[in-house]
């Protein structure tokens, strides 16, 4: 059993998109972020960077005491581990795996979540911020669309954790000021994605805990996600 430490975001929808993909038993803890959750004692003992997604495995590969795990991309890569799916063992494929994951780790991550920070919650609206990071943004969908070309999925012939951690940072691609008719390739793709059952069992999931991912912007939530 997987006990998963989540709420509504896209780095959130990566780890339920895995675990429905591979059929893993997990129950799911909603960590309202707009209410300061993250920051509990019991929340911080597993995460310290007060940042979901988070796990605890109660039954690990090793036999050992349950094993907690933060960090998106490490989850991802520690569930494909244990189960053997969606990432070859060893190989230069696995490298051509996690080189998108870390991709969508250290930058279309980051930098579509300052789009969308500068686009729609900030107090006041920075023109500098706003061009810099629909720029950046674009640059990197360019990047994944060029890539999509002569791929069926991110990484080569096989739907891999690369996927499933770049899809959720897509889906929003209208706060993001991006059209994808822009990027041909990449709309094949998402489009293929957002067909799969296990991505809509994860966003039906989502929609139960979060209806209409509603974050209700008031000065407590936008202490809590921007001022700590």
């Amino acid at each position: 059993m997987i006990d998963l430490y989540y709420w509504t975001t896209p780095n959130g929808h990566k780890i339920t998109l895995f675990l429905e993909e591979a059929g893993l038993d997990y129950r799911i803890h909603p960590v309202n972020i707009g209410k300061g959750e993250q920051f509990t004692p019991e929340f911080l003992e597993i995460a310290p960077n007060n940042r979901i997604p988070a796990i605890v495995d109660r039954a690990p590969a090793d036999g050992g005491q349950p094993l907690s795990l933060f960090e998106s991309g490490a989850i991802l890569e520690y569930l494909a581990d244990k189960s053997g799916k969606f990432l070859p063992k060893s190989g230069r494929q696995r490298y051509r795996v996690l080189q998108w994951l870390n991709w969508q780790m250290g930058g279309l991550g980051p930098m579509a979540g300052q789009n969308h920070h500068f686009r729609n919650y900030a107090p006041k609206k920075i023109d500098y911020a706003v061009e810099r990071y629909m720029n950046e943004t674009s640059r990197l969908y360019r990047v994944l669309d060029k890539q999509l070309d002569d791929n069926d999925f991110v990484a080569g012939d096989d739907y891999s954790i690369a996927d499933m951690a770049i899809w959720p940072w897509i889906k929003p691609y209208e706060k993001q000021g991006m059209d994808l008719e822009d990027y041909p390739s990449l709309q094949r793709w998402f489009e293929q994605i957002g067909q799969r059952e296990a991505v809509r069992v994860a966003y039906a999931r989502a929609e139960e805990i979060n209806p209409q991912n509603n974050v209700e912007m008031t000065d407590e939530a936008r202490k809590h996600l921007f001022g700590q």
